[in-house]
């Protein structure tokens, strides 16, 4: 149950950051989870929002570098270990994670950690088999 997340490049000067959310806020798309990580030319921002499609289509209109890739989205207890569980169920299936970002749902139970695996496939049947709950794009927008 992999879900869309945003991969956008950003040239790592003032101002390019606000470009794109003033473009996104403009055109409605709302940011349900988001990180951004920065080397020393450019920036990574990773978003999951509320139209993958519509905004992806926005940002390219607008000459922005963006690309899809599949994660996953787990709900995680949020507890000291939560987050370890997890990785620890990857890490003795032989799966690596390449990255993740967490979030905490509105209502404070649970935390939503996004995954970007090796094999999402995999990783997928595994957290079925072992009952990690994985949520869908709807799960993941309506918090």
């Amino acid at each position: 149950m992999s879900i869309m997340q945003l991969s956008v490049f950003l040239e790592n000067k003032l101002g390019r950051l606000k470009e794109v959310l003033n473009i996104l806020s403009n055109n409605n798309i709302n940011i349900r989870a988001l990180s951004l990580a920065e080397k020393s030319s450019y920036g990574m921002l990773r978003l999951i929002v509320c139209d993958s499609e519509k905004a992806m289509e926005i940002l390219r209109k607008e000459n922005i570098a963006v690309n899809t890739a599949s994660v996953i989205a787990v709900g995680v207890s949020d507890k000291p270990g939560g987050l370890l569980e997890i990785v620890s169920l990857l890490e003795k299936n032989s799966i690596n994670v390449e990255y993740l970002y967490a979030f905490v749902d509105k209502s404070g139970d649970k935390a939503v950690v996004v995954l970007r695996v090796e094999d999402v496939s995999r990783a997928e049947r595994i957290f079925s088999e072992n009952g990690v709950k994985m949520l869908s794009e709807k799960d993941v927008k309506s918090f």
